[in-house]
């Protein structure tokens, strides 16, 4: 048991420097790590335990670059709608969810890339996303990638950009670790090996924020955007 704690800590340090220098990703990575370990419906209650933590490590890295407008619209359409999908949670097919994110997430990135779309950030825009965002991220436990696109167009400096979507994902955590509490039965042992995920999420998150205020915003960008890409693929073909 304590080796299987070392290794699960150990890959939510990972997870938080990917989801702290790219905005997302974590979740991605974590799940089918504890889907083998824990079950696939303890797996996503501890996810969004953990990520409750370590997106909160996010926002305090990053507090005083958070754009709080943006912020405040996503969540105005976010909160209601992942309420909806933490509730239908045990229902839907998680594997048909995710690749169909995974699409959309490819087709709209390759667009953007290259200029055949370009989605102007909007009041709309947020609210819509955040809408789509949390419904999905109710459902199967996290849709990062695809928050992360629709921030990613707002054109924020790399800290701004983190800590900004990782506000909207804190609360949406929040809002999910609620629902979940009350539809599942969560093993006590799951609230100890979250602790000890989210301490190394916590020094996962702060190695990943010293690389991102030496990077160039226009870098950056095509950076996540990448990584966008391959994640994405990689939810079509894997679910």
């Amino acid at each position: 048991m304590t080796l299987q704690y070392l290794w699960l800590s150990i890959a939510a340090f990972f997870a938080a420097a990917l989801s702290g220098a790219a905005g997302f990703g974590g979740a991605l990575l974590l799940l089918p790590v504890l889907a083998g370990t824990v079950g696939t419906m303890q797996a996503v209650p501890l996810l969004t335990l953990v990520q409750l933590i370590g997106n909160l490590s996010r926002v305090g890295f990053g507090f005083k670059q958070i754009k709080w407008k943006p912020v405040g619209l996503f969540l105005v359409g976010a909160v209601p709608l992942c309420v909806a999908g933490a509730l239908l949670f045990a229902e839907l097919p998680k594997s048909i969810v995710n690749r169909c994110i995974g699409a959309a997430i490819l087709f709209f990135t390759v667009l953007k890339l290259s200029g055949i779309i370009k989605l102007k950030p909007s009041n709309t825009l947020m609210v819509v996303g955040g809408g789509v965002v949390g419904l999905l991220s109710g459902l199967v436990g996290s849709a990062g990638p695809l928050g992360a696109f629709i921030f990613l167009n707002l054109g924020l400096t790399p800290v701004a950009y983190i800590a900004s979507e990782a506000t909207t994902a804190l609360v949406m955590h929040g809002v999910k670790t609620v629902v979940y509490q009350s539809i599942l039965t969560i093993d006590p042992k799951t609230w100890i090996l979250a602790g000890m995920m989210g301490i190394a999420m916590i020094f996962g998150t702060w190695v990943s924020k010293r690389i991102l205020e030496k990077l160039d915003a226009r870098k950056f960008q095509i950076f996540v955007s990448i990584l966008l890409i391959a994640m994405a693929g990689y939810m079509v073909i894997h679910g």
